[in-house]
């Protein structure tokens, strides 16, 4: 399995993010959702371009917040969902 991903996993796992975006190719992206759910983990899986998806995964009410944006694309975003996004994701609030 992808490293990344197994990086990801282990700092959702340690508590060390709430909210982990972690892009794949399209044909992985059912796999990745499958071993979440295996693990408990609430995932959302946003294909884009012809070949990639963006797969959030982590606590269920910061996927079900970017569920709720029900944008295709990361640059569809308004800048209030770009900060809340970025906040999930641990990105630093004043930058």
């Amino acid at each position: 399995m992808d490293p990344v991903l197994n990086h990801h996993l282990y700092e959702y796992e340690k508590g060390l993010r709430r909210l982990i975006l972690h892009t794949a190719l399209k044909s992985e992206a059912q796999a990745i959702a499958q071993r979440l759910a295996r693990r408990g983990v609430a995932c959302e899986v946003v294909p884009f371009g012809a070949t990639r998806a963006n797969v959030f995964f982590g606590d269920k009410t910061c996927v079900e917040v970017v569920r709720s944006f029900g944008k295709a694309s990361l640059r569809d975003y308004t800048p209030e969902e770009d900060f809340i996004l970025g906040i999930m994701l641990g990105y630093c609030r004043q930058k």
